[in-house]
């Protein structure tokens, strides 16, 4: 859960299959060191002497081969050892592999790859975009189930969708003092995640989301209602499901409550027991949208929407020539899939924005979660891949949409 499309962690090989320098032939030449030792380290147990206050020689042999490790655990100085006679320097934090016990043919510190920066190229591809406003559910219509109280999203939806509607009405007396005073009531919902999307009357009034490692959410807001019958409608959204943790498949999500309002006349009302209508998943999908089978009316031209909500977005586009590694530029989206000819490329999300610090980056020291951070507060993924093998000469593209984008914003491009 809360894990991104893309394979792109800073591995020597990215997510595209290209190599990610000078990662990649720095550890190609670190196996190939550890090759060249190989005799000596399988013979026999290391033999560790001290060459000064932090340092320190691992020393192994065969009967034919010598294989030596030096180590400067110092993380802010560098050193300056003898070694059997002959002088060498260890920058901090780093060590030197001697695969005969007297060339240095490694340090993991001193970098001799080349730096190769890699682009995201625009196409000049086309796209001609239509849109899809879906309506919100409302209690008791088609296709929705009632219980009394909340209940767990994952149990009802079993991995049918990543969407779970919670739906009920609220009936507001012509009494209730906020009708007069505009000072609305407050709603206040306890999730367990992982976003959730709250409709009044058919309007969004507002979303909430959760994070890796604190999923649960609440959302506290004050919501605009009439007098008579308002909508209520809660789209919880699942981002996935854990893949590990302790008994992780007694996890929950959705919205367990309670849920309250408060601000009327009779202070605050406990929603969490009221009659509920649940409704799996949204209309596109029960429809197929993504594979372009539905014969629904799309709006064209000026009549297509932008950064409206729980709208769908179909173009169709010629492949791009050449046989450069493809995807898509999603960073004027929200949140929400994507599909290329019917397949699911991934959830996007890129107003999900990368938290952290990201300070000069010092490799010595002790390796920890928010060390070396880069991108802070911009989107943990803004390209997602397009296998050029699930493209055909002309091909679909559909988008849902949760929160609202804009879709002029969506390019095409090729890794470089």
């Amino acid at each position: 859960e809360f894990m991104a499309s893309s394979y792109d962690y800073d591995a020597p090989l990215d997510e595209y299959g290209l190599t990610r320098e000078p990662k990649y032939s720095h550890l190609k030449a670190l196996h190939k060191v550890i090759k060249l030792s190989e005799t000596a380290l399988v013979s026999a147990d290391a033999t560790v002497t001290s060459l000064g206050a932090k340092q320190e020689a691992h020393v192994f042999w065969s009967k034919s081969s010598c294989a030596a490790f030096l180590s400067n655990n110092d993380a802010n100085s560098a050193a300056r050892v003898m070694f059997r006679g002959f002088p060498y320097d260890l920058p901090p934090w780093s060590v030197s592999i001697l695969p005969d016990c007297k060339t240095e043919y490694y340090n993991t510190a001193k970098v001799n790859a080349p730096r190769v920066h890699r682009n995201m190229v625009p196409t000049g591809t086309r796209f001609s975009w239509e849109s899809f406003n879906e309506a919100t559910p409302s209690a008791n219509e088609r296709d929705t189930f009632a219980r009394n109280g909340l209940v767990e999203q994952i149990s009802m939806t079993w991995d049918k969708s990543d969407y779970f509607w919670y739906l009920t009405d609220i009936t507001i007396g012509a009494g209730e003092r906020f009708l007069q005073t505009g000072d609305y009531p407050l709603l206040t919902i306890w999730s367990a995640g992982h976003a959730l999307h709250v409709f009044v009357n058919g309007q969004l009034a507002g979303s909430a989301y959760g994070g890796l490692s604190h999923p649960k959410l609440t959302f506290s807001q004050k919501i605009k209602l009439h007098a008579g019958v308002n909508k209520l409608a809660l789209l919880s959204v699942a981002v996935g499901l854990p893949n590990v943790g302790q008994h992780f498949e007694t996890w929950n999500k959705g919205v367990l409550g309670p849920v309250t309002l408060k601000g009327v006349n009779s202070g605050t009302w406990d929603m969490s027991k009221w009659k509920w209508s649940y409704k799996i998943g949204v209309k596109g999908e029960a429809m197929s949208l993504h594979t372009d089978s539905s014969s629904v009316s799309w709006n064209q031209g000026s009549y297509v929407v932008k950064k409206q909500p729980l709208t769908w977005y179909k173009s169709t586009f010629s492949a791009p020539g050449g046989n450069e590694p493809l995807a898509l530029d999603m960073n004027t989206m929200g949140k929400g899939h994507v599909w290329i000819n019917g397949r699911n490329i991934g959830r996007h999300w890129p107003a999900y924005k990368a938290q952290g610090n990201c300070r000069r980056c010092n490799y010595a020291g002790t390796f920890d979660a928010k060390k070396c951070l880069s991108n802070c507060g911009e989107a943990s993924q803004r390209w997602y891949h397009v296998p050029r093998s699930w493209l055909k000469s002309q091909n679909l593209i559909v988008v849902f949409e949760e929160w609202g984008g804009d879709p002029n914003g969506i390019s095409l491009v090729k890794r470089t």
